[in-house]
């Protein structure tokens, strides 16, 4: 599979088209189209599906970890990226190269001639091409948005489910109540499948278990693990999000697979998933980056928070909003007496303001900032001397993150 010689030096970003550009616009049948033309590669895949609002990513994080671990040869998929789009398809914890994503890219193109596929499809429809010429044994697939109409759904063989905190995120697209978002990512429950889920709302518990029983499904709540489990991502809210996967892991048993609890112990302490309160450094000063960006999200930073050392009488917050989140919500949910919020824009994204954040919820009006990035941020506050304790906190978008620590990259920053 190669590229013609007009096509194999574009980037991945010329292949891809922007979201910018190209919107979005939820639906199986284009997808469904291109990767039936395409043979259905991973058809008779088992892939384990993660859904929810916050938390499927370090769902994803903990399973692929246990399942290298296990010696089970595995493709996952995530979304968004950070810096790179090869993060997104990764097997055995490896993420494709730029050269094999380029040569997915175009053989999926030779198959989409006029159903004109989202950035997300085509990365999803890659992914499957990838996954099926390397032989992979499971897949591990993070739904993108909601669940019914999103690209990972296209799969027809989704035995096992993993069900992370639902909330409001994305209303404008899924709905504007839980009732509605919860039916979305409910719908994505297969005839026959296995459900493993976190504590959920009591709303939000009863329609998935409708969901469960009208197709013939089984349901299992977890608890969040105890202080004896090592976790390899930092965070109370992670015991939560180990439980689902460790529930996803011992359920395999079904599809013909052992994984031993040493496994899945050391698969869990081992797990690594950039931006969720990573610790980063600075010209040798720390930081914290959590890429929360929901009020669901703000509020258990806020929890997380009450259980770092060293607090003086506030912290820096240095907080990236798009324009489309429900920001007033988030900054409640998150700041407290004397905080000080730097807000900065997203690159590239339309983003709050301070004014629009001042009028929005005045009471925060006198505690927020407003300045160009987060680097000057950064440079401020190292110029008043002592550096803050605890570190300043880069929140509010994934986009901010990304961009932060590809600047962090480059030399002399």
């Amino acid at each position: 599979m190669t590229l013609s010689d007009s096509q194999e030096n574009y980037s991945i970003e010329d292949l891809i088209p922007s979201f910018k550009s190209r919107g979005m616009n939820l639906g199986l049948k284009r997808i469904e189209n291109v990767i039936n033309r395409m043979g259905n590669p991973c058809k008779e895949l088992p892939a384990i599906q993660i859904a929810g609002t916050n938390g499927k990513g370090s769902i994803a994080s903990f399973l692929e970890s246990s399942l290298i671990k296990a010696g089970i040869k595995v493709g996952c998929t995530t979304s968004p990226h950070l810096i790179d789009w090869c993060e997104r398809i990764r097997i055995d914890g490896e993420m494709i190269t730029k050269e094999q994503f380029r040569d997915c890219i175009n053989t999926v193109r030779e198959f989409s001639a006029g159903e004109d596929l989202t950035p997300f499809e085509l990365v999803i429809a890659s992914a499957f091409n990838y996954f099926s010429e390397n032989k992979i044994e499971l897949m591990i697939l993070e739904v993108g948005l909601g669940g019914r109409l999103d690209a990972t759904t296209a799969h027809p063989f989704r035995p096992l489910i993993a069900m992370a905190a639902i909330g409001l995120d994305h209303c404008e697209v899924l709905g504007e109540d839980i009732s509605e978002i919860t039916k979305e990512k409910a719908a994505i429950i297969s005839p026959g499948s296995t459900v493993i889920s976190s504590n959920q709302s009591q709303e939000v518990k009863e329609i998935l278990e409708e969901a469960v029983l009208r197709n013939n499904a089984k349901i299992s709540w977890v608890s969040p693990l105890s202080s004896n489990w090592d976790l390899g991502l930092p965070g109370e809210i992670q015991r939560a999000n180990a439980a689902v996967a460790k529930g996803i892991l011992e359920s395999l048993t079904s599809l013909g697979w052992e994984i031993n609890h040493q496994q899945i112990k050391e698969g869990l302490a081992s797990a690594i998933w950039p931006g969720r309160l990573q610790t980063q450094t600075w010209k040798n000063q720390p930081l914290i980056l959590d890429g929360a960006h929901n009020p669901q999200a703000m509020k258990q930073l806020s929890k997380e928070r009450s259980c770092w050392t060293g607090q003086k009488k506030y912290i820096h917050w240095i907080i990236g909003i798009q324009l489309q989140k429900d920001a007033p919500t988030m900054l409640r949910n998150l700041l407290k007496e004397q905080d000080i919020a730097w807000i900065v824009p997203i690159p590239n994204h339309q983003s709050w303001g301070k004014e629009e954040l001042a009028i929005a919820c005045p009471e925060f009006s006198h505690q927020f900032r407003q300045i160009e990035n987060v680097i000057k941020v950064l440079e401020l506050l190292r110029a008043q001397g002592e550096w803050p304790s605890p570190p300043p906190v880069v929140t509010g978008s994934l986009y901010l993150i990304g961009e932060l620590l590809s600047n962090l990259k480059e030399p002399n920053v």
